[in-house]
């Protein structure tokens, strides 16, 4: 693994666009983020949502109608259990490729990926990280349920089975995208981590979701590639900078005072070594995107990182240590407002790097 990684104010993305070509949505990738190119998720496709694109291997996986669950009553379903841990551990103990196993992600359900890769044979020129994303196991296991509707997180066995499909489906991502020379970073999209600590998710404690993200995050780590976790709303921030995380995403844009409040925490992140993605650049509210400016953005930029300078870290060693980024996916968009925050994106970190 590459920690040494300094992205120096480069730009990336968040994982979705509104788009239905992904030899499309590979340009737009390509064309405004060159440098940390990712593959894209269209949701505009049923399968590629957050749930549907990743359950696949999931043992006792049924759909009914729109619904897909998990059906623990089904009479397989234990032989199903029973073949799912035979699978990782043949791949985790037994040296079996996880090409050749469930938790390859297939052309058919992952698009974006396999077209990725074969972007990348091509060898863009200026490559400097490369970036995947899976759904992180928190949210996966509080979004998807068994067959009487509640969230697979509160059955320990599919909660277990969860976080190792997870953990190696990201581990496939990391192995593939580590083929091309250049450290790769392969994120946990945690939008459910919004939720942890409200009345919606009770009786969770903050070790089980805290170790939820530590065993998906050194399987990215054992295959060489760095482990990030991208949370697009307000959460409690120690779940991510005390997590083994390489690289912390956040909404800088609107949520930067919640954020900043960690400041400890923020400070021993970023002392070891690791990597903030600002995500300054809006994509929820869409007067603002329209509003905003590469100027306007750049001068809340600095705002916030002469905040996070006062903690006691040298503006040197935060600059170096920072990703710029929409602050979340733009699947939601139109194509033109999406478009408009790819460019904001990179416009701002042109104007970042051209100060430092």
């Amino acid at each position: 693994m590459k920690k040494n990684f300094r992205p120096a104010c480069l730009s990336a993305l968040i994982g979705s666009l509104p788009l239905s070509d992904h030899e499309e949505a590979a340009d737009w990738v390509l064309d405004h983020t060159p440098e940390i190119p990712l593959w894209v998720q269209l949701p505009v496709h049923p399968q590629e949502g957050m749930v549907p694109q990743f359950v696949p291997g999931m043992p006792g996986l049924t759909g009914s109608g729109d619904r897909i669950f998990v059906d623990t009553g089904s009479p397989g379903f234990d032989d199903e259990l029973v073949a799912f841990y035979e699978d990782y551990l043949d791949v985790t103990e037994g040296g079996k490729p996880l090409d050749d196993s469930r938790f390859a992600l297939s052309r058919d359900m992952a698009p974006g990926f396999h077209i990725f890769l074969e972007r990348l044979a091509g060898k863009p020129t200026g490559l400097r990280a490369v970036k995947g994303q899976v759904t992180g196991p928190f949210t996966l296991a509080t979004s998807l349920t068994d067959q009487d509707g509640r969230a697979v997180f509160y059955d320990e066995r599919l909660l277990d089975a969860v976080v190792k499909l997870v953990a190696m489906k990201a581990r496939w991502q990391a192995e593939k995208l580590s083929a091309f020379g250049v450290p790769a970073m392969v994120f946990l999209d945690e939008p459910g981590l919004a939720g942890f600590g409200s009345s919606t998710f009770l009786g969770i404690s903050k070790e089980a979701a805290a170790g939820c993200l530590s065993e998906a995050m050194e399987a990215i780590q054992a295959a060489g590639a760095l482990a990030g976790v991208h949370i697009c709303a307000n959460a409690d921030w120690s779940l991510a900078l005390e997590s083994p995380a390489n690289v912390v995403s956040f909404d800088a844009y609107s949520f930067f005072d919640r954020f900043i409040l960690y400041g400890d925490l923020i400070r021993r992140f970023i002392s070891n070594g690791n990597i903030l993605a600002w995500g300054i650049i809006p994509t929820s509210d869409l007067d603002k995107i329209r509003a905003e400016t590469a100027g306007s953005l750049e001068s809340l930029f600095w705002e916030h990182i002469e905040k996070v300078v006062n903690l006691g870290i040298p503006k040197e060693q935060v600059l170096a240590q920072s990703l710029i980024t929409p602050a979340c996916g733009t699947g939601s968009l139109s194509p033109e407002l999406a478009k408009k925050v790819l460019a904001l994106t990179r416009d701002l970190s042109a104007r970042v790097r051209n100060r430092t």
